[in-house]
């Protein structure tokens, strides 16, 4: 018969036999190099691996090793995509208002990282429905307070800027052990075909209006560059006229001093020097004449004028000249 102790005896061996399959099979794991493992130990996060390869732990279920991806994950906002990754259609999330009360439709893409896996773990019990509904946030605030000209045309970059700066302080407020990388903002149209010629109207109209503008600011600038150079040009004229006159004036004031002196050495030849240069300028083609009036009645004068232009008559051959 089997005695008492080799029934316990048994039966501790069974135990340790369990202990150590059990060991066997839950007491490693293996990191890949794409992966991070949190090690829990009854429900708390002991240790975060990130070193791949083979690790060891204690068997369950005193801990056990949850193993994560640290790949870039993708996430799409606004639209289903097709076989081949064009949009399918659009979702609810994709149709927002604008700030200046216009409707369109928006998508983006978010790419994001496992980077706590505690706050992963724990803190929610699905991150990436909390990282949606963040994103769909994100960008319904942007685009409500924007314009649709500027989702449209050349704000969308600084639209998208905008996005990830919101979405990252959301997500970093929630704590979800979750890194945004990236946001891009896919498309953002309008939602039919009308309002599609309708805007292109008026962005037609916007154009040749800022052309028209642009135009007028070409002429504008080139008469007021002629202007400018004409005015350089009469104020050249202005300051040559200026000089000379300074230097006429220069040169009046030392003749006149000049013949002050002279005056002040001889005053009556002086005086009628003056006269007579008066005389020859106010009078410049006056005949001049020479008269002697004395006690008699007939008025003896002599032309001046016709005897300095007569020649004088040639002087006739002396005798005794050689024959």
């Amino acid at each position: 018969m089997v005695s008492v102790k080799q029934v316990i005896v048994g039966f501790i061996s069974l135990i340790g036999i369990a202990i150590l399959a059990l060991f066997l099979a839950t007491g490693w794991y293996i990191v890949d190099e794409s992966e991070q493992a949190a090690l829990i130990t009854f429900g708390k996060v002991e240790e975060q691996v990130t070193e791949p390869g083979l690790h060891f732990k204690l068997p369950w279920p005193i801990q056990r090793a949850e193993i994560l991806s640290r790949q870039t994950y993708s996430l799409r906002v606004g639209y289903e995509q097709s076989q081949d990754g064009e949009v399918a259609n659009y979702t609810d999330e994709a149709k927002m208002i604008t700030g200046d009360e216009n409707i369109l439709l928006a998508d983006l893409v978010v790419q994001w990282r496992i980077t706590n896996p505690e706050q992963y773990l724990f803190n929610t019990d699905d991150p990436e429905r909390v990282l949606f509904n963040a994103t769909s946030a994100s960008l319904r605030g942007v685009i409500g307070s924007s314009r649709i000209d500027d989702a449209l045309t050349d704000q969308r970059p600084e639209i998208e800027a905008k996005v990830r700066d919101y979405l990252i302080e959301l997500i970093e407020r929630y704590q979800i052990g979750i890194t945004v990388m990236d946001v891009k903002l896919q498309n953002v149209e309008l939602p039919n075909d009308e309002v599609r010629r309708a805007f292109t109207a008026v962005t037609d109209a916007r154009e040749e209006r800022l052309t028209k503008i642009n135009e007028a600011n070409k002429y504008r600038n080139q008469r007021v560059n002629e202007a400018e150079g004409e005015k350089d040009a009469v104020i050249s004229r202005a300051e040559g006229t200026k000089t000379e006159r300074i230097e006429r004036a220069r040169g009046d004031a030392s003749k006149f001093e000049a013949l002050y002196r002279e005056y002040q050495n001889n005053p009556d030849v002086t005086r009628q020097r003056l006269v007579l240069e008066t005389l020859e300028r106010v009078l410049p083609n006056t005949e001049i004449y020479i008269m002697d009036s004395g006690n008699n009645d007939t008025v003896k004068y002599l032309p001046i004028r016709p005897l300095e232009g007569r020649t004088p008559a040639p002087q006739p051959a002396q005798e005794g000249s050689a024959n």
